[in-house]
């Protein structure tokens, strides 16, 4: 649930337009999947080792000291959420606008004005009631399952009529262009895009029913080669469909697809990954505030984040962050570059917490692993990282570039913020202004007080 959303509607552009054709594409779907799976393996031993619920940041603060959880915290609440929030907002936006202007890509002020106002609307939402945000996330998850359904079931009909020209040896691998291997890395990091979300189950490791023995692993052995395989058989029904020029050149792929093949029902289509999208939205914001709100409540953050509304016992000031993120990344580039972003960043810190696989047998060889995969795996998974993270600072240095600033900036901030105990009075006394500032603005108090002790005091 967490890694189908809205990546398969949108990086098939991206992972195309990199790889130069058809059949090198869907190897990049394929292969996307395997690596996924390599790096599952690597976290299910992690969490049946340390059964901590909060995935990577939990792993790596526990291997590698507080900086390094602390920087991968920062890398999550400043890039990866609100990164992944924006383009998911702006998928929305570009299917529900796409039928208004069919012939043409939607006006730019109206995409962002249109994912600015849902991501205010589900904040709100968010804010109001936790029991609204899973109901919504519960009924609006339908809408990618028909979407992704119907286009394979499509696809395999047309299949069998026999539409599938661009699917054969000699046309799938009829290249336009000869990509490099820093298109390659990019073609990756698309197509890893929609992969994103494997490791979500780590984050409620503690929550899991018997996560040691069968639960995790299970899960895990089971997701991953079903969304590889939805994954794979969607990108071929759209190549039944289109022509690779006419998907590249579509600003949203399951629109067009459903336009050729459809007929009078194509508005399924958009409407189906609107609601995929909208509900992705909801999600990730559900997730990120509650990263947030762990983060403070361990004291990496202001201990304002890690307070709760007073009647709705929702995390308004976490929730508030990372609207205010998102907001401000949503303006900074287009979808596919916002895509390089997160993804870049996403591997870099999966990357860590991988290396802390091996650093942990190192230090602790005799700690109790119900799970011990073959140091095999990891390694591998770390040779094909590397691979991806040089050549991907080698074609886009920019983007990779400002990635690492970004992160590098919580060096700083960790040791004035965390680090620094005995700070001077007046900062002390400003910190806790701002924190009752924001405390009566949102009326929020600590969760552990409850509403009886606020009114007590």
């Amino acid at each position: 649930g967490n890694i189908i959303g809205s990546g398969i509607f949108i990086s098939p552009k991206g992972v195309l337009e990199h790889t130069g054709s058809v059949g090198l594409a869907l190897i990049i779907w394929v292969l996307g999947g395997g690596v996924a799976a390599l790096g599952s393996l690597c976290y299910a031993e992690l969490g049946v080792t340390i059964p901590k619920s909060g995935g990577d940041y939990s792993y790596v603060t526990e291997i590698f000291g507080g900086l390094a959880g602390f920087l991968l915290l920062w890398s999550a609440v400043l890039i990866m959420y609100p990164t992944s929030l924006a383009v998911i907002a702006l998928t929305f936006s570009n299917y529900v606008l796409q039928p208004v202007f069919p012939n043409c890509i939607p006006p730019y002020n109206a995409s962002r004005i249109l994912s600015m106002v849902c991501l205010l609307l589900l904040t709100w939402v968010n804010s109001s009631s936790v029991r609204w945000a899973t109901r919504i996330q519960d009924i609006f998850t339908a809408g990618k399952l028909l979407a992704l359904t119907l286009i394979i079931i499509v696809g395999f009909i047309q299949i069998f009529k026999g539409s599938y020209e661009e699917l054969t040896p000699s046309n799938a691998f009829n290249f336009w262009m000869t990509p490099s291997v820093g298109h390659l890395a990019l073609a990756f990091l698309q197509g890893s895009f929609a992969f994103s979300g494997w490791n979500f189950l780590n984050y409620v490791t503690e929550e899991l029913v018997d996560p040691r023995r069968q639960n995790l692993p299970r899960a895990i052995f089971i997701s991953i080669p079903l969304v590889t395989f939805v994954y794979t058989f969607t990108n071929i029904a759209y190549f039944t469909a289109m022509s690779p020029q006419e998907l590249l050149s579509s600003n949203a792929v399951a629109v067009t697809f459903g336009e050729k093949l459809l007929g009078y029902f194509s508005w399924v289509m958009p409407v189906s990954v609107a609601l995929s999208t909208f509900g992705g939205i909801n999600g990730y914001l559900f997730t990120s505030s509650r990263l947030c709100f762990s983060g403070a409540r361990e004291g990496h953050l202001p201990s304002l984040l890690a307070m709760i509304h007073v009647k709705h016992c929702t995390p308004i000031p976490a929730l508030l962050v990372c609207c205010l993120a998102t907001l401000i990344i949503m303006l900074v580039g287009d979808t596919y570059t916002l895509i390089n972003y997160v993804s870049f960043i996403n591997y870099l810190c999966y990357g860590v917490t991988i290396i802390g696989l091996i650093v942990l047998r190192w230090k602790k060889p005799k700690i109790f692993r119900p799970i011990k995969v073959n140091l095999l795996v990891p390694i591998t998974y770390l040779a094909f990282w590397a691979f991806l993270l040089i050549f991907s600072l080698y074609s886009e240095p920019v983007v990779c570039g400002v990635g690492l600033i970004i992160i590098l900036t919580g060096v700083p901030v960790f040791f004035l913020g965390v680090y620094w105990r005995n700070k001077p009075k007046c900062v002390n006394r400003l910190i806790e202004s701002m924190t009752c500032w924001g405390q009566k603005l949102c009326f929020v108090v600590y969760p552990q007080g409850g509403v009886a002790e606020e009114e007590e005091a």
